[in-house]
């Protein structure tokens, strides 16, 4: 594999990481290189999103490295969460909003282990509108975020807090998300009062 190949391999994990990154240790693990091979990969990478004018970038933060957007792309991201066609949830976000409601707060990689799916970008979706945010970090490697719900959930579906959720004694399974995000969900429903669009406009 040349040195073109391994960057689109190197690229391809750091966006399957998300948020929580990789170190060089872990990449050099998985593509078979000597850290300081992987340290020289990265740093051309970055150079050429800079030189390239990519929609991404590559950042080191805590040691670990992340694909972002751009800071001055912030304002097309805002347009695009209070766009009316993205105002409605898809199912994939309803079931990881329901997860982080009834399990928070944790991780994105705890969310897949319960979906068995990725979630990056539900959670990214979720975020963008403040149906979830960033509540703290993970005492474990990496220190990955840590979700849970806002008060714009509880505006969404009308609830006056968490202990107005349904009880996980009503469903037959607890432990089975996909009966219980259902549920919830049925059971949210008649007591839905906002859009999306007015918890944008109001949070």
């Amino acid at each position: 594999m040349n040195y073109r190949q391994m960057k689109s391999v190197i690229e391809g994990l750091l966006f399957a990481a998300g948020d929580e990154g990789l170190d060089v240790k872990q990449i050099a693990e998985v593509v078979e290189l000597q850290t300081q091979a992987v340290s020289g990969l990265l740093k051309e990478m970055t150079e050429d999103f800079r030189r390239e004018e990519r929609g991404v970038q590559i950042v080191e933060i805590a040691g670990a490295y992340q694909l972002t957007t751009l800071p001055a792309h912030a304002p097309y991201f805002e347009r695009l969460a209070q766009s009316p066609t993205r105002s409605s949830l898809s199912q994939a976000a309803l079931e990881t909003l329901a997860i982080v409601a009834y399990k928070q707060p944790l991780t994105r990689i705890e969310v897949e282990e319960i979906r068995g799916v990725k979630a990056d970008r539900a959670l990214q979706t979720l975020v963008a509108k403040n149906l979830i945010m960033e509540v703290g970090r993970a005492d474990a490697v990496g220190r990955p975020i840590l979700y849970g719900t806002t008060k714009s959930f509880l505006d969404y579906f009308g609830l006056a807090g968490l202990q107005e959720l349904p009880e996980a004694t009503l469903f037959q399974n607890p432990d089975d998300l996909e009966e219980e995000t259902r549920m919830l969900f049925e059971k949210l429903d008649n007591h839905q009062q906002l859009t999306i669009d007015d918890v944008e406009r109001n949070g």
